[in-house]
Formats: structure tokens, sequence, C-alpha cells
């Protein structure tokens, strides 16, 4: 009972202040005139990924789960994907893969390069030779996350002259807002969605430790939900305000900082390579989520104007790869 009762408290405080977030990241976006594919990528997914990078290292530090940490990552790029084609449901006017800006696709490659060399490392990690205790797959994902940053920011920094001659036409939205009043709250903001997602890893554990199931299926479901609260979260208090740029940016860019938290995880795991230590299965987390983000770059690139059903049709076959993703995990229990 105290479980649930914590559980509840932790979504309370996530979905007000997630809701504030999004709102004060969009203020942001429009006070400096960074785009908010950049202000998604970067200020709001860092914070909403958080506590999967608090999870992955408690679970290779204080619990001996590396399962755990492995199951969190990869399950949460999953549901990240998943929130997309849920956002795309809610959002009535256009499939909302019509709406974004078209720079999402670069970071959208980006993190299923890193998803797919994950997949790859497991494949093989029993045949791989450790640097150190770190292995080789550690190393790279670093290198192309910070080649993503730095493309994705140069990218997004040549439309900024073209995006500030847009807004200049347009009536600013939150003329009475300062840029520090709105980075304060932002900040108080993000520390509450912090401290709140912190807990809820542990709470999820407690609640699933009842079901008897493993825990490469706890870490890919009970855990990966839980951490991706915030995102979820975030990301519908965006869509209702129109930010559709901030919110699948939002997404994207969890995805790429969620394989770098893998590496930061293989760092503190002193014993050895995280991926030799880690169930097989999760390479069904790891290419389903890689076919679901090449689904949403096809999405992204055909532009679709109508909606088949109340959702388009890239974000039906996100959902059916969610449900197969689910079938064969429970299979490999």
């Amino acid at each position: 009972m105290i479980l649930w009762i914590g559980f509840v408290l932790c979504t309370l405080v996530i979905v007000y202040s997630g809701t504030k977030l999004s709102k004060y990241g969009d203020i942001i976006a429009e006070k400096t005139g960074l785009s908010r594919t950049w202000i998604g990528l970067i200020l709001i997914a860092s914070v909403t990924s958080l506590p999967e990078l608090v999870t992955g290292i408690s679970s290779v530090t204080y619990t001996a789960a590396p399962d755990i940490a492995v199951g969190d990552v990869l399950g949460s790029c999953v549901f990240n994907m998943l929130i997309l084609a849920i956002l795309d449901a809610v959002y009535r006017p256009m499939p909302i893969s019509a709406k974004a800006h078209e720079g999402h696709i670069l970071s959208a490659g980006f993190g299923l390069l890193l998803i797919t060399l994950v997949a790859m490392s497991l494949f093989i990690s029993p045949t791989m030779d450790p640097i150190g205790w770190i292995g080789p797959y550690t190393l790279l994902i670093i290198v192309i996350y910070f080649i993503a940053m730095r493309t994705v920011f140069y990218y997004e920094k040549r439309k900024i002259a073209a995006f500030m001659k847009e807004t200049a036409a347009m009536v600013p939205r939150y003329e009475e807002i300062t840029t520090r009043t709105a980075a304060i709250h932002y900040g108080i903001n993000a520390a509450a969605v912090i401290t709140a997602a912190v807990f809820l890893p542990e709470i999820g554990k407690g609640l699933a430790e009842t079901t008897g199931l493993g825990q490469t299926f706890v870490g890919n479901i009970f855990i990966a939900l839980s951490t991706s609260l915030p995102e979820i979260v975030v990301s519908m208090a965006a869509v209702r305000i129109d930010a559709i740029d901030l919110a699948i940016g939002n997404l994207f860019g969890s995805n790429i900082f969620n394989i770098f938290i893998l590496a930061v995880d293989d760092v503190f795991l002193t014993k050895g390579p995280i991926l030799s230590y880690a169930d097989t299965s999760h390479i069904i987390s790891a290419l389903s989520a890689a076919a679901m983000t090449t689904i949403a770059i096809i999405g992204l690139t055909f532009r679709s104007t109508r909606k088949p059903f109340f959702i388009a049709w890239d974000s039906l076959g996100i959902l059916l790869v969610y449900m197969i993703n689910l079938m064969l995990l429970y299979a490999s229990i």
C-alpha cells in the first residue's frame, strides 16, 4: 500500500512540474531565439533522462544488477518511440510528423545509429576483448554522442536566422515573462521532476518483485515505464501548448542521451563490460527501438497530411512493433 501511495505522489509531482517544464522551455526558446528542436533535444531531454542515469548507476554500483540497467536504457528507448505514436493520437489537426521540423530526422538518425551499435555489441559481446574494464562500444558511443550534439547544434544554428525572421513578424506569446524568470522557474521545476523521478525506479522494483518476472522483463517494461514518465508528461504538456518540436526533440534527444547513459553505466561497472553481464534477449528491445525509429524517420520524411483513422500510418507501425516487442520479451522469460 505504501509503495502505491509513493508511486501516486511521485506521479503527481512529475505531472505538475513536467507541465511547467514544457512551458518554460518554450519561453526560453522564444526569448533566446534558439529553435524548439534544439531546446527539446538538449535542455529538456537531458533533464527527463536523468532518472535513467540515476537508475543505471545505482543498478551497477549498489544493487549489482547490470541487467536492470541495460533493460532500463533500451526499454526507455522503446517507450519514447511509443510516446511519439501516443502524441500523434492526441494531436488532432494533422499527423504530428507533418507538423514537426525536418531537423528531427538528423537527431533520429543519430539515435538509430547508436541503438544499432548497441544491438550489434549485444550480439558479439562474448567475443569482444575489453579495453581496461569497459567494452570498446563504450568509447564509440561517447564519440558518436558528442559528434551528434555538435552536428545538430550547427544544423540548428543555420536555421536560427530564418527562425528569427519568422518570429519577428509574430506577436510574442510570453512578452510579460523575462528570460531570467523563465530560467529560474525552469530550474525549479526540473529539480522537482528529477527528485520525484529518482524515487520511481525503486518503487517500481518493489511493485515488480511480487510478480516473479525476470530482471530483463522488469527492466524493459516496469523500470523503463517508471523512468520514462517524465518524457510522457513533458511531451504531452508540450503538445498541449502546440510546441510540437519541443515534444519530438525531447523524445529523440532522450534516446540519444539514453545510449550515452549506457556508456556511463559501463564506466561505473568496474568488474567488466556491462553488455557481457546482460541477457541476450535485450537484443529484442534494441531491434524494436531501431525499427520504431526507422518508421518515425519515414513519417518525418513522407510528411503525410491526413490520418486514415485517429492515428497516422507511421504511428500505427510504431504501435505494432511495440506490441510485437512486448510479446517477444514475455515469451523470452
